[in-house]
């Protein structure tokens, strides 16, 4: 049956994959042939996702290392799966019921709650999944696991325990990222820094008893240049309602403007004047001199600089917002707060319970949102006459992500890892080279973050993802509670070891309750006279901490199971830097710590994928480019390799429809090429040797087709990817379908038999491997042609990988042939530049030519003629007037056009277009040599005028070259 005229691949993609998984092709050890093994864990999306162009870009690398390595042989699995993605489910869920107007999360209570979140990760959760499979995933996907299975679940739990009860995982009270909305700790990751226009509020904090002092500014050469009495020390702010909770004011310890004063007091201009607060001003290296008056306040409990600074300063930690950041409306009465908090202004001792207590909010700010309070503020400290000025002032504001609401740094009490102790060994095996980060410069950055890494936030306050086994009870001693003593802690797995460790504490029977009681008595409200109250934990971990455990939780672990044997350590990760500190790091420590082994021992880092002008994607741009529309416009595998393509290791990635289109192109490049083999007859013959065939243009398309797979094998093994695509590129659409297709051409309808079966084998060969070599980067439509061409064995993505190489290469048909093509190349070149009619045939003066040349040429005549439309070949001495010389190895040749263009209308346009580009170039220079243009324009804008500077000049250089050339005629 004759192949189809194109690749259908709306049709055929679908049911190519459905063969397959049918055929179990991506099973873990298919087409195993050797003992290695070759792991990669795919990170894991959220349950919640839809394929973005950062999944099809990583997805795609993944997929082309276990195609790769599977066709060698290898015992290969991709592991695939899901995280719980704890906000982001919950999120999506809680709209769903506000969407149904059914009960909230709160009014159903957690296990109503938790039940419809499965539910809708059965029904919503396998999207990805899907979508996945349409780019072509080859994922073992029988394996599929998830964060929240059973034994992952079990696994999880195992760990916390094992690493609290070795001390490396505590309660504690740090400075966190808040959501307000969610109520609950987020990471890094989950805020999202906007530039948006603020105001930087300038105010008088005077100093205590009316005190003065000489204040003086100085220029670089320490002339003074103002001088005055003050007194006050001036402070700037863009959250005046945060000023509530200062615990100091600090200048830098050099900054001699404030020498007089440091040790001293100020008063926090807000507040019932009778309660005014003092705050001592301190000295630390982190105030800034040069910024706004030099002077910062220090609010411990609401900014992550200033935590560390009260932290060096034993500085306490007022917290003023409650869980929705509103102002609290709790704790000591304002009166009594202020004079606890004068107290320890002045070197008293306290507690962090002590500190709790103390709400620093006034009676008239309490209960308010934090942005109402910020104006309440602000308009009385300018009633009282103490606001100095209000700078407009452009503003990095943090966004929670999901909720998108400010995010609010504050002190909760979570738990925590002990980061700095886990980090040691997994600094140290990257140090030693045992774990290699690529590119090389990633490193670094690797080194600094773990070198300086803070405790790890483990905890939520969400109902969805693995629950914290942590139970707590009332602290006994000789059968009677403790009045106001810590809660006991007890850290279990299952409820069996927790009834074990209750009985050995307790000695008899507890009572497991919803929350924490307010009041707790024996025999009291609770219910079973003497029983003991005990409540779990209601907070959920961190999606980082289980997915830290992703490599060895979806093995079976802890189980001894034979895939984690045969797996374990796995191979190479492929993944965004941006979460080389989030999961890449924290799987380094995790498996280190808990099975004392690397997780895997290459680490392959790619950047975000960008626009076409290497701009970051946003919907407010809206320049986001969804790759499902793009498989669906182009097919997946014009995709997957304009994504290969543009992989350059540590580069830039810049995704461009028009690329992806030209990338379609070049499959049905590949696949004309198939239809040409159909049409002469050429199809596999099983006894073909490669390392046989006598004719030059033979001998050379199979040392090309020797060449490029080296070149591939060596860019992968380096993950040079886009080495590998454009090699590939450059010889299927270059070498074969350019040259070696229209050069058998005269072979496969000559006269000679034996050259024209051997013609037609070659080819056929050809084609074969440029199939099995594309398959890992464009597998539909290679499998495709591998099942038309003709029956196989087995499918092309089993087929075995060459491992031919050198010894195909023949010197002289490659010397022979490189030199026809560039002859006919640098023919085609000319007539370009002249525009010399397409169809036009022009005479060709052989000059000087050595032996070779000429016995080159007299081979290879017919074909040199025709493809480079040449009238007649003579030859002359010197070349003639008004003729364009072409260089060759042995001699040269030269084309006589003086009589077949007008030289004068040739010079007259080149120049016009020179000159027309040369002011477009100078005004782009001047453009973009304006400062402020390059500051305020659209960084798009922007991106787009150097993309058209460096593409005129390209223009301009080839422009002028063939201007040259013309010139040189007359």
């Amino acid at each position: 049956m004759a192949m189809e005229k194109n690749f259908d691949a709306a049709k055929s993609e679908a049911a190519i994959f459905e063969k397959w998984e049918t055929a179990g092709a991506f099973r873990a050890g298919a087409n195993k042939s050797r003992d290695e093994a070759f792991t990669i864990m795919i990170p894991p999306p959220n349950v919640t996702g839809a394929l973005h162009v950062g999944h099809a870009f990583n997805n795609t690398l993944q997929d082309i290392m276990i195609r790769w390595h599977r066709m060698r042989g290898f015992d290969t699995l991709w592991q695939p799966g899901q995280d719980h993605a704890g906000i982001a489910t919950q999120l999506q869920v809680e709209k769903q019921l506000a969407a149904e107007g059914g009960p909230t999360r709160a009014e159903m209570g957690r296990d109503a709650f938790l039940q419809r979140v499965h539910a809708w990760k059965d029904e919503k959760g396998g999207t990805i999944i899907s979508q996945l499979k349409r780019l072509g995933a080859s994922a073992d996907w029988e394996r599929n696991a998830f964060t929240m299975d059973k034994n992952f679940h079990d696994a999880v739990l195992k760990v916390f325990v094992d690493l609290y009860n070795k001390g490396l995982i505590y309660r504690g009270k740090r400075l966190v990222n808040w959501d307000p909305h969610f109520e609950t700790a987020i990471s890094d990751l989950e805020v999202e820094n906007i530039e948006i226009d603020g105001h930087m509020w300038h105010f008088k904090y005077p100093l205590a008893g009316g005190e003065t002092y000489e204040y003086v500014e100085k220029d670089e050469d320490g002339n003074v240049t103002l001088r005055e009495t003050r007194d006050y020390i001036s402070i700037a702010t863009t959250r005046p309602e945060t000023m509530l909770g200062d615990g100091a004011v600090a200048v830098h310890t050099k900054d001699e403007r404030y020498a007089p004063i440091v040790g001293k007091l100020c008063e926090i201009p807000v507040g019932p004047k009778e309660h005014r607060r003092l705050i001592p001003i301190i000295t630390d290296d982190y105030p800034d001199p040069e910024f706004g008056s030099g002077a910062v306040k220090i609010t411990g409990a609401h900014d992550a600089n200033d935590y560390g600074v009260a932290k060096r300063n034993n500085i306490p930690l007022y917290r003023l917002m409650d869980t929705k950041a509103r102002m609290r409306d709790d704790g000591m009465a304002y009166a009594d707060a202020a004079e606890r908090a004068g107290e320890l202004a002045k070197g008293g001792d306290f507690t962090e319970s002590d500190v709790e207590q103390i709400n620093l909010v006034p009676d008239a700010y309490r209960g308010m949102d934090r942005f109402e309070a910020r104006k309440a503020v602000i308009a009385d400290i300018d009633a009282e006459g103490l606001m100095i000025e209000v700078e407009d002032k452009k503003i990095q504001q943090p966004f929670c992500d999901r909720s998108k609401v400010v995010m609010e740094p504050m002190l909760t009490d979570q738990w925590y890892v002990d980061a700095a102790k886990l980090a040691v060994p997994a600094l140290e095996k990257v140090k030693d080279g045992t774990v290699r980060i690529l590119p090389e410069r990633d490193k670094k950055v690797y080194y600094h973050w773990m070198e300086n890494i803070e405790p790890w936030c483990i905890s939520r306050q969400l109902w969805w993802g693995h629950q914290i086994p942590v139970w707590y009870g009332p602290r006994m001693e000789n059968g009677q509670i403790i009045p106001q003593a810590p809660w006991k802690e007890f850290c279990a797995a299952n409820e069996s070891d927790l009834t074990k460790q209750t009985l050995d504490y307790y000695g008899g029977t507890v009572l497991l309750v919803d929350e924490e009681p307010e009041n707790v008595t024996l025999g009291g409200p609770l219910g079973l006279a003497g029983a003991v109250p005990v409540w779990r934990d209601p907070d959920v971990l961190d999606t980082w901490f289980s997915s830290g455990l992703w490599p060895i939780g979806t093995l079976g672990w802890p189980n001894d199971t034979e895939e984690l044997k045969r797996y374990f350590p796995t191979s190479t990760l492929i993944t965004g830097f941006d979460i080389l500190f989030f999961w890449v790091a924290r799987m380094m420590m995790m498996q280190l710590e808990v099975v004392k082994e690397i997780p895997f021992d290459t680490i392959y880092l790619h950047a975000l994928v960008r626009d076409e002008k290497g701009v970051k994607m946003s919907k407010t741009l809206g320049n986001v480019v969804d790759p499902l529309d793009l498989i669906d416009e182009f097919g997946a595998d014009a995709l997957r390799f304009t994504m290969t393509s543009m992989a350059a290791l540590g580069g830039t990635l810049k995704l461009s429809v028009d690329r992806v289109k030209g990338n379609r192109n070049f499959g049905t490049k590949l696949w004309n090429a198939a239809r040409f083999a159909e049409f002469n007859e050429a199809t596999p013959q099983p006894d073909f040797d490669p390392s046989k065939v006598e004719q030059t243009l033979n001998k050379w398309i199979v040392g090309e087709t020797a060449k490029v797979r080296e070149t591939v094998d060596t860019a992968l093994e380096q993950y040079r990817f886009n080495d590998a695509a454009n090699g590939l590129y450059a010889f299927v659409w270059g070498k074969v379908c350019d040259w070696y297709v229209e050069l058998s051409k005269p072979l496969l309808q000559g006269d000679d038999e034996a050259a024209k079966a051997e013609t037609k084998a070659t080819l056929s060969w050809t084609l074969d491997q440029c199939l099995i070599l594309l398959h890992p980067i464009m597998p539909f439509i290679t499998e495709q042609l591998w099942g038309d061409i003709a029956e196989r064995q087995k499918m092309l993505i089993h087929a075995d990988w060459p491992t031919y190489g050198a010894e195909l290469v023949d010197a002289d048909a490659d010397r022979e042939m490189n030199w026809v093509i560039s002859l006919i190349e640098q023919v085609r070149s000319v007539r370009s530049e002249m525009r010399v009619n397409a169809g036009a045939k022009i005479p060709m003066v052989q000059l000087a030519l050595d032996d070779a040349g000429k016995a080159a040429l007299d081979r290879n005549l017919p074909m040199i003629m025709r493809l480079a439309r040449i009238s007649e070949l003579t030859s002359a001495q010197e070349a003639p007037k008004g003729a364009v010389t072409l260089p060759v190895e042995g001699g040269s040749f030269c084309l006589p056009l003086a009589d077949v263009i007008d030289v004068e209308e040739e010079k007259a346009r080149l120049q016009k277009a020179i000159d027309k580009l040369g002011k477009e170039i100078g005004g782009l220079k001047g453009k973009l040599a304006n400062e402020k243009f390059v500051a305020n324009a659209p960084e798009a804008v922007v991106a787009e005028n150097r993309d058209r500077l460096e593409a005129a000049g390209v223009e301009q250089d080839t422009l002028q070259a063939a201007f040259d050339r013309v010139a040189a005629l007359g």
